[in-house]
């Protein structure tokens, strides 16, 4: 059976929302294959990122990966200096694109730039409240209801887990790990199944030595290729990046994937991925990113221990 490969794309500003999402449409059209994304539905406060400087290794990252050519100088200002737009109401076509052509669509939340640096101090209702206002939206513009969710910069919190399940959704995206997984947080079991990403970003490979060798634009894509080692392989990229500066590195994985056997699905495959077990998840640091991730504590198979070590992704 052939290994498969689900891309599934977040959606996190303005520009990636209106320009990105129909480039990155074009090419799967162009390769006939479907994807997953998660589209933040509200607005676009990423000038207030800037808050993370301080965090460890953040301009470091922001100078390697060359985010300021990467995002736009208008989106950079959004919140700060010029007001925060929203990013899916004024301009519905792209996202009513994505559902025409068969894309798997879901919830990536309100604001991403709340989400990914105030959740910890969130309560239940305000997480509620932010997540309610997307799946509003979502719904008056499609005429269903999202079925998935993914938490923006892979924050999770046992009041988020226990928000989206009560949201009851059928899976959620929300933790870097190995195979999807029923989720453990502070020794409490939650529901819904989590798909968790298998694949480094291209944001943390750029830039970064990793399997000592230096990644670079021209090989991020065989390094990429020699870690889709597990049966559902899940590679997230975002719509500001790989729709934009960096969509011709997307379009030649797609083709070196598909040379290679690879078959092309949708994430909510995941849910069938035989013997799913329960797993642990943590906050855990991964190369070329500043600040912790939610992370699977990967399960040792021949029996049902939690392995402790650490790994590559």
């Amino acid at each position: 059976m052939a290994k498969k490969i689900a891309i599934k794309i977040d959606v996190d500003t303005k520009r990636g929302y209106d320009e990105g999402v129909p480039r990155m449409l074009d090419v799967f059209k162009q390769e006939n294959i479907k994807a997953t994304f998660f589209f933040s539905m509200g607005t676009d406060n990423s000038g207030k990122a800037i808050r993370r400087i301080f965090r460890k290794g953040f301009l470091t990252k922001m100078l390697r990966t060359k985010a300021p050519s990467t995002y736009g100088f208008k989106t950079m200002m959004y919140g700060t200096l010029l007001p925060a737009p929203h990013i899916v109401e004024p301009n519905p076509m792209p996202f009513l694109r994505a559902i025409k052509e068969n894309h798997e669509c879901g919830i990536h939340c309100w604001d991403h730039v709340y989400w990914q640096d105030k959740l910890p101090f969130l309560s239940e209702d305000t997480i509620k409240e932010e997540l309610t206002k997307a799946i509003n939206l979502f719904e008056k513009l499609a005429g269903f209801k999202a079925k998935a969710c993914a938490a923006p910069g892979w924050q999770v919190t046992p009041r988020s887990l226990k928000v989206q399940q009560e949201l009851g959704f059928d899976y959620c995206s929300d933790v870097r790990g190995y195979y999807p997984f029923y989720p453990i947080m502070n020794d409490k079991k939650y529901l819904p199944l989590q798909i968790p990403g298998t694949l480094l970003t291209m944001d943390e490979c750029l830039g970064s030595t990793l399997d000592n060798k230096l990644i670079t634009e021209e090989n991020i894509n065989d390094y990429w290729l020699s870690h889709c080692d597990q049966e559902f392989n899940v590679l997230t990229i975002h719509s500001e990046m790989e729709g934009l500066k960096q969509l011709p590195i997307l379009h030649d994985f797609i083709k070196k994937a598909k040379k290679l056997g690879y078959e092309f699905v949708k994430l909510e495959e995941g849910k069938y991925v035989p013997n799913i077990k329960e797993c642990e998840v943590y906050h855990g640091y991964l190369p070329g990113r500043a600040g912790t991730v939610a992370r699977q504590r990967k399960l040792d198979r021949k029996s049902t221990r939690l392995n402790s070590s650490h790994h590559r992704i």
